[in-house]
């Protein structure tokens, strides 16, 4: 082995002196009192004398001096309850510290910059720190510059922002000349900590008198007679929305995940009504993880990078354009830094990828037109067909029968017409229902081995679905604990761990942060291929329908009412007659081929749609011309005038149509 030489050990030394380390302990995995302190025990710190690690068995939870600690790992390593993590980061970054929780705890570093007149978008994954900033940008949390034991004043923390947009936006905040509003995440504790008639409180939070422009765009208004405890998530979200807006004069509005339970035209109905709230005198951020509403919401853009539970680090703003795209690849310009190994794209597969070999070795079935009517809502669903390694996605407003569509291929309902459903004699299925309650009474750990069997430790199954959605970390959690993002992941895990024919998935992005949603969409996308298997999916969020689909399922109609399910079409011809349904036309980025809906009434909108006018007025002009010549022979029997009198009517047509494709 060869002697390292004192300037090789001056570079390390140099490197390792530049480094800021954070360690994180896990306040619910960490118990002094079931372990033998092995952290402590086995820490080389700790062994020449050092107050390094400091714990007993009487303590709460073990202490980490992030001075002392070398970063060499054993505790991480020896801890039975995986309750330690450490972290390296470049030291400069220490003097970014806006606020830390307490020791050995969250870290988020900078802060995102809110602009007069312009809409701030923030991405970044779960736990990094978003929720955060918005409490400190609306004064509810103090920043405390990380020395949580001893907080600054408020004259230090203007001064540690001097110069910037932020040192003009936190004096205005204490001179009291900013009142912010935040529409909070969680619309599900709403029913918890409000009660009462849904039109009784609008008309008491309503002090500007702007109920009635918003509540049909809300599509708010059937449901005033309702209580609040009565209201579905997707309702709950747009009453939340509705109360921001209307409860008061304010110049600082911040929506958290907005478009959580709203449908693809409710969520473009949400963006144009907070779009319309821009005034020159005030500020919007809006955190989202729908990249899509983002990109057609925000002027621009903060990413969030780090470890999730552990810090988080804002980037300087971005256009919402690069700002999206520095996300998905992962590199971040302005800092350097690679925060993601591989980088995120869209690139779509094509039928080319699928030889003629392949497609004669699937299997291919044809469902007939199925009816089924509950209470007064009916849906019908047209005869259609599908095959193996193919992903069927389902689109429509809420309320438009998807959910039932794919509980009627589960057999969990039965159709009027009974017979309708024989085809599925001979297939089996797997479902993951939308609403996903937790009832195992143990770990995850437990769980996944009792359904998975011996799935659990296949190494296939594993490095293709287990591995990507990264729930080491809560493997020794209750189940009866898991968040929401959590639920989702073991559930997906569970519907793809079963060996059927059909894979019937409802909503598997709820929950989940933008990166997930990705990493999901493909692990789904490379399982149906690899296993030729067939998948129904219901899903939202507009980038991960598109990425998903071979082909799509368009349910149109009324909503509640009676609508249809169409016959399946291709990705294409699918997402133009819903995109026609909806007044929404999109273009694809070309550096990831992500989907970017274009604002409405933008240059690109209107061309877009101009075009689509154009090919109508074509293939109008295209049919009207030989009928006319068709019309002057089969009606030769008619009078000269009546037979001029239509012949002028056909060619005033085709000179309208021609001037209409002409401009």
């Amino acid at each position: 082995m060869k002697k390292k030489n004192k300037e090789d050990l001056y570079k390390e030394n140099k490197l390792e002196s530049s480094k800021l380390r954070i360690a994180i302990v896990s306040t619910d995995k960490c118990k002094p009192k079931k372990c033998h302190l092995e952290c402590k025990k086995n820490c080389p710190i700790v062994k020449t004398g050092k107050f390094c690690i400091e714990v007993e068995h009487s303590s709460k939870i073990a202490f980490i001096s992030e001075m002392l600690c070398i970063g060499c790992g054993i505790c991480v390593k020896k801890c039975p309850f995986s309750s330690i993590t450490i972290i390296n980061l470049p030291k400069d970054i220490n003097k970014d510290v806006v606020h830390r929780y307490g020791p050995n705890t969250f870290k988020l570093h900078r802060l995102p910059v809110p602009k007069l007149g312009q809409i701030l978008g923030l991405v970044g994954t779960n736990g990094i720190g978003k929720s955060t900033a918005l409490k400190i940008l609306s004064s509810k949390l103090k920043p405390n510059l990380g020395k949580f034991d001893n907080p600054p004043e408020w004259r230090d923390i203007l001064s540690f922002f001097r110069g910037s947009e932020l040192q003009i936006f936190f004096t205005k905040l204490l001179e009291e000349q900013l009142s912010p509003i935040i529409k909070p995440q969680n619309v599900d504790l709403i029913p918890k900590q409000v009660k009462g008639n849904i039109l009784e409180i609008i008309n008491k939070k309503d002090k500007l008198n702007q109920k009635d422009k918003y509540m049909k765009v809300l599509e708010l208004d059937h449901l005033l007679d309702r209580n609040v405890e009565d209201l579905s998530g997707g309702e709950l979200q747009r009453f939340a929305l509705l109360i921001s807006i209307i409860g008061q004069t304010t110049n600082v509005y911040m929506f958290d995940e907005p478009s959580s339970y709203l449908d693809i035209k409710q969520r473009i109905s949400m963006a144009k009504i907070i779009h319309g709230l821009v005034r020159h005198d005030n500020y919007i951020i809006v955190v989202e993880h729908d990249l899509s509403i983002l990109d057609y919401l925000s002027d621009y853009v903060c990413c969030l990078w780090g470890k999730a539970g552990a810090y988080g680090v804002v980037t300087s703003p971005f256009s919402v354009r690069e700002g999206i795209n520095v996300f998905l690849d992962g590199f971040i310009p302005t800092d350097n830094l690679r925060i993601r190994e591989e980088s995120l794209n869209f690139k779509l597969a094509t039928d080319q990828d699928v030889t003629d070999e392949d497609k004669k070795r699937l299997h291919f079935y044809t469902y007939p037109k199925i009816v089924k009517t509950l209470n007064s809502f009916t849906l019908t669903i047209d005869k259609g067909n599908f095959s193996e390694s193919e992903i069927f996605v389902l689109l429509g407003q809420n309320g438009s029968g998807k959910s039932t569509f794919i509980r009627l291929f589960a057999g969990l309902i039965k159709p009027d017409n009974v017979d309708s459903l024989s085809f599925l004699e001979s297939l089996s299925v797997s479902y993951k229902p939308q609403q996903i309650q937790a009832k195992f009474t143990g770990t995850v750990r437990q769980l996944l081995m009792s359904k998975l069997k011996g799935l659990y430790t296949d190494p296939y199954f594993n490095n293709e679905i287990i591995k990507p959605l990264k729930i080491d970390g809560i493997l020794d959690n209750q189940v009866l604990t898991l968040s929401g993002g959590e639920l989702q992941k073991v559930a997906i895990i569970i519907t793809l761990a079963k060996n059927t024919n059909i894979y019937l998935i409802d909503e598997p992005s709820a929950y989940l942060d933008s990166e997930q949603r990705i990493i999901v969409s493909k692990i789904i996308k490379r399982f149906i291929l690899n296993t030729n298997k067939t998948a129904f999916v219901v899903e939202h969020d507009f980038i991960m329908a598109t990425y998903l689909a071979d082909h799509v399922i368009v349910f149109d109609g009324q909503a509640g009412v009676n609508t249809v399910a169409n016959t399946p079409q291709t990705l294409v011809a699918g997402m133009n007659k819903f995109l026609k349904i909806i007044d929404v036309t999109f273009r694809r980025d070309p550096t990831n081929y992500r989907p970017r809906i274009n604002k409405y009434d933008s240059v690109k909108d209107k061309e877009q749609k101009l075009n689509g006018f154009i090919i109508i007025c074509l293939m109008m002009l295209i049919f009207l011309l030989p009928l006319s010549f068709f019309l002057r022979s089969f009606f030769s029997f008619l009078n000269s005038s009546t037979l001029l009198f239509l012949h002028y009517i056909i060619c005033f047509s085709n000179i309208i149509l021609l001037f209409l494709c002409t401009f």
